[in-house]
């Protein structure tokens, strides 16, 4: 068995260090979205937080979006966060709960940001390549979910 890390191990890891002294949650966050930006295949990067029963938009890297605030239920976000699950879109043109944002978004990934069951917020990542989105990417953006529950 070997001790080296993969890449997505390093990227946890790198997370890992640099939320480590950051204990203002929207330091953290503003630094999540910053290193997950620098992946060349995530065009919109952003963090969605619970307020009441809607998701806010709070810090993003991209291009503006139009949806600040979405009711639960509502657009790929909203269903995550009710379902209390990651969704990977593949084609958000052939899903009808997509909110549309930009024109050449392809495929989006919604990942929650849960504490003690209860959801805190996401991570939400559009890609303007469609199935951008695989196991890796879940693995590290439920990595970083949950360090970010920690400062939340």
């Amino acid at each position: 068995m070997s001790n080296e890390e993969g890449p997505t191990e390093r990227r946890i890891t790198r997370l890992q260090d640099e939320l480590a002294d950051l204990s203002d949650g929207q330091a953290a966050m503003a630094r999540a979205v910053d290193v997950l930006k620098e992946d060349p295949r995530y065009s919109w990067v952003g963090i969605y937080l619970m307020e009441g029963d809607a998701l806010v938009l709070g810090p993003y890297r991209g291009k503006p979006s139009p949806h600040t605030r979405i009711p639960l239920g509502r657009g790929i976000c909203g269903a995550a966060a009710t379902s209390r699950s990651t969704i990977i879109v593949d084609d958000v043109n052939s899903d009808p709960r997509y909110l549309a944002c930009s024109v050449e978004t392809q495929s989006e990934i919604v990942v929650p940001i849960m504490r003690d069951g209860r959801v805190l917020g996401e991570i939400d990542i559009d890609s303007d390549s469609r199935a951008a989105f695989g196991r890796e990417d879940q693995q590290l953006l439920e990595a970083v979910a949950s360090l970010l529950a920690e400062n939340l």
